[in-house]
């Protein structure tokens, strides 16, 4: 709480226009391997040898379950990767959104709200309304 409410409503309002230029975003992550095959005079049996690949994937959780999309390297991995980028940038915008919030509502006081009491009386005026007997 060492900085003003002013600098924090700045740093608020930066953190607010950067997520509006972020864009395209897909939650996961691109991940990259390199696999052996099962053939036994292969090269990528030999000790040192990483393997064939690279392969890619586009990994992320739905609904409590794994999804895999596999990728091909090009435009569209390139396009993925920018989108994933994007998506962790907002997270930790947001973390950090969240963070400079709560700082914001800590140097806020509680304004006191006079609250004036209000008689409540009865009018002079009884209703003229009968209950009917149905």
């Amino acid at each position: 709480m060492t900085d003003s409410l002013e600098t924090l409503e700045r740093q608020r309002a930066e953190i607010l226009r950067q997520m509006q230029q972020l864009g395209d975003m897909r939650r996961g992550s691109v991940v990259e391997q390199y696999l052996r095959c099962g053939k036994s005079p292969c090269c990528c049996k030999r000790p040192g040898h990483p393997g064939h690949g690279p392969y890619f994937a586009l990994t992320c959780k739905v609904a409590g379950k794994t999804k895999t999309r596999q990728l091909r390297a090009g435009p569209v991995l390139e396009k993925v990767r920018r989108e994933v980028q994007a998506f962790h940038r907002f997270r930790e915008l947001s973390e950090r959104l969240i963070q400079i919030n709560e700082e914001i509502c800590e140097h806020r006081r509680v304004e006191e709200q006079v609250v004036k009491k209000t008689s409540w009386r009865r009018s002079g005026k009884r209703s003229n309304r009968k209950s009917k007997a149905f």
